[in-house]
């Protein structure tokens, strides 16, 4: 009997990490999941999987807080543990500093929450998966790492937001092409840099902030957690096993939009 692709999504109990989630699911994987804090979150990740799939997708969920390393670790373990080796580990978990309390804080604190979380505790996991997969028995196909940008990290934005967001997610994307060319051919690295997506803040945002993502889209609208998702679940199929190193934005094809509405637009 073949063994199952295994498939971990960081920070899955809401968003792009729980679409990603579900996913791999609807594609037969074992899916492990996992959240810092989100108990009902990750509960409502597993409810989605079990509607989207039949019984070959099984579940592992995990919590974990990935701003400590021993935390980390034991996220690792654990998974490696359980099945000996990884097909596909996607980094989805990220800070939010949108919304709840933390977007209350100041400039300071919300770059500390972004920096820990999406950079260092990314860069530090990271490099343990790698070494991990490295080591684990050939698989059917080249395991695959994703790492999760954003498409202007690199245009640059106005604000408080836009300076830690593209300050941050930059690194991430850097960090993914150094990494790829670190750990090939044995392991394949790649960053989905997602546009405006319409998760959790983008449900709520203002008309101006509206007019604003849609009009910077080619397509005339928001993304979707599952146009995302379907980006990395294909990424990470045997299908692109030349894709390598490569920052891919999701985002219907961007668009500068000068926006004379723009001064009305808070996004702190």
């Amino acid at each position: 009997m073949n063994s199952p692709f295994v498939a971990v999504v960081t920070g899955s109990s809401s968003g792009i990490g729980q679409a990603t989630a579900v996913e791999f699911s609807r594609k037969g994987c074992e899916v492990v999941i996992h959240g810092r804090s989100n108990l009902s979150g990750l509960t409502a990740t597993t409810s989605k999987i079990r509607q989207a799939s039949d019984s070959r997708s099984r579940i592992t969920a995990i919590v974990a807080d990935l701003d400590c390393a021993r935390s980390s670790r034991s996220l690792l373990d654990a998974v490696f543990d359980r099945f000996g080796y990884v097909d596909a580990w996607v980094h989805a978990a990220g800070a939010d500093v949108l919304t709840g309390s933390a977007r209350n804080c100041n400039f300071e604190e919300k770059l500390n929450r972004l920096w820990r979380t999406d950079v260092e505790g990314t860069m530090r996991l990271s490099r343990w998966v790698a070494a991990r997969m490295m080591q684990q028995p050939p698989r059917p196909q080249l395991p695959s790492m994703i790492h999760l940008g954003w498409d202007q990290s690199c245009e640059g934005m106005e604000g408080d937001s836009g300076q830690y967001f593209c300050a941050v997610k930059a690194a991430v994307s850097a960090f993914s092409k150094s990494l790829a060319k670190s750990i090939g051919p044995l392991v394949r690295v790649n960053c989905v840099a997602p546009g405006w997506i319409q998760t959790e803040w983008g449900s709520g945002v203002s008309k101006e902030w509206d007019h604003r993502a849609k009009g910077e889209s080619i397509l005339q609208r928001w993304g979707k957690p599952e146009d995302v998702a379907r980006v990395i679940v294909a990424l990470c199929s045997s299908d692109f096993e030349f894709v390598n190193g490569q920052t891919i934005a999701v985002n219907g094809g961007w668009q500068s939009m000068l926006l004379s509405v723009r001064s009305n637009c808070t996004w702190n």
